[in-house]
């Protein structure tokens, strides 16, 4: 869908049917760099169709053909495989050029290059110190068997090196300093790790992983839940709403499946079945008035554009790694649900949600900030507004590429 906006309704505000989500891009990601590091042992089954993923995996395949003597990678605007191939690509013979969008070159770097220079890797910045785009000379001979990283700015810096750490000949200690901000990505990585015969100890701040090879294994990837949490929004603002999502678990690996007890607080009951989950809309009330999004950061927009539509005053921390996403979302989120009135105050590290002066705008407009959960967190919106339009909406294609469809499958109208 490459138009440059779409306007969105829905003539009935009555959503029932079933939607089949797309396989886990975090768990899809991790996955294709523990396939790639097995040497044909592993294999995956429901892997992502979104664009973050697809970009990975031909990303890896364009490391190992034979050929020039640098490689470029553009990775787009994908920063997981920025993450993982910063750490991944020091395992394999030749000289790569890694590089992205523009906001991909905003994006920091340098804490995770600081700690595979520890480890005796060869990594120069192009342009900016501590930024994409980056020089990697592969086959580095190890120095080092631990490295510290910080825990607090991302969690995709601590997976990108535990993912390598088998490969390393003297393996890998890992120091976390400080506090573990989005631990669910870490213990996902853990796990498809040891899914896959690599095993781990975790002491204190430190995850020790020694050198041993991937056992044969095949990865099934749980559908994504991050995408889930868009239908809670949808049943959340429905007048009826019961959606049915298949494959989805409720001891999931993925730290979005939070969002099963955070909507609890805004009318939405989850049953886990034989099938998946059931989301129905329910008439529960809660007084809950903090949410934190410390270990799913990616649920924060969906949240507060639920919350600020139907008028409840919260407040929310866990939000510091916003700023560095594919846009400022806090900064994003404060622009666009003020066009209808809300307003979202920061205060110190917690940030309040003021709807008092909410209004039904005539037209509102939302900008994505080529921010795909810009597009996805105020879809939903159009069972409130009327008259919804949403700017650059090919933007979801980076995490969900069949989203507006789903959306029209399940009663919406779309138009260019």
């Amino acid at each position: 869908m490459n138009h440059t906006s779409i306007t969105l309704s829905h003539p009935t505000q009555e959503i029932s049917g079933t939607v089949q989500l797309t396989g886990s891009k975090s768990e899809s990601n991790r996955a294709l760099i523990i396939r790639a590091l097995s040497k044909g042992k592993v294999s995956i089954e429901n892997l992502s169709d979104a664009d973050d993923t697809v970009i990975l995996q031909n990303a890896l395949q364009i490391a190992h053909q034979a050929g020039e003597s640098e490689k470029i990678i553009n990775i787009g605007p994908a920063g997981t495989a920025m993450r993982f191939l910063t750490s991944y690509l020091n395992l394999v013979e030749g000289k790569f050029v890694l590089t992205g969008t523009d906001r991909m070159k905003q994006r920091p770097i340098g804490i995770l290059v600081d700690a595979l220079k520890n480890l005796g890797t060869t990594i120069s910045y192009q342009e900016k110190e501590g930024f994409p785009p980056i020089q990697i000379t592969g086959g580095f001979k190890q120095k080092a068997n631990s490295t510290t990283i910080k825990g607090d700015v991302s969690s995709q810096y601590i997976s990108s090196l535990l993912l390598i750490a088998s490969a390393l000949k003297d393996g890998l200690r890992l120091d976390i300093e400080g506090e573990l901000t989005s631990r669910p990505y870490v213990n996902m990585t853990l796990q498809l790790l040891q899914d896959s015969g690599i095993a781990h100890t975790w002491e204190n701040n430190s995850i020790i992983i020694q050198p041993q090879a991937h056992q044969a294994t095949k990865i099934y990837i749980e559908p994504d839940w991050s995408a889930a949490s868009y239908w809670y929004s949808v049943v959340a603002l429905s007048k009826n709403g019961r959606i049915l999502l298949p494959g989805l678990k409720e001891n999931s690996l993925q730290g979005d499946s939070a969002i099963v007890e955070i909507m609890t607080h805004f009318g939405v009951k989850s049953t886990f079945t034989n099938d998946g989950i059931l989301l129905e809309k329910s008439d529960s009330d809660s007084d809950k008035k903090l949410f934190d999004f410390k270990e799913c950061p990616d649920l924060a927009q969906t949240v507060v554009v639920i919350a600020a539509a139907l008028k409840r005053n919260v407040s929310f921390t866990g939000l510091e790694t916003l700023k560095i996403k594919e846009t400022d979302r806090i900064l994003a989120l404060q622009n666009e649900i003020g066009k209808f009135g809300a307003k979202l105050l920061a205060d110190g590290e917690i940030y309040h949600l003021k709807t008092e002066e909410t209004f039904v705008p005539e037209k509102l407009e939302i900008k994505t900030y080529e921010d795909h959960r810009m597009a996805m967190a105020f879809a939903p919106l159009a069972l409130v507004f009327k008259n919804l339009t949403i700017i650059e909406p090919q933007v979801v294609e980076k995490s969900y590429p069949d989203f507006w469809l789903h959306l029209e499958q399940q009663g919406f109208k779309i138009t260019q």
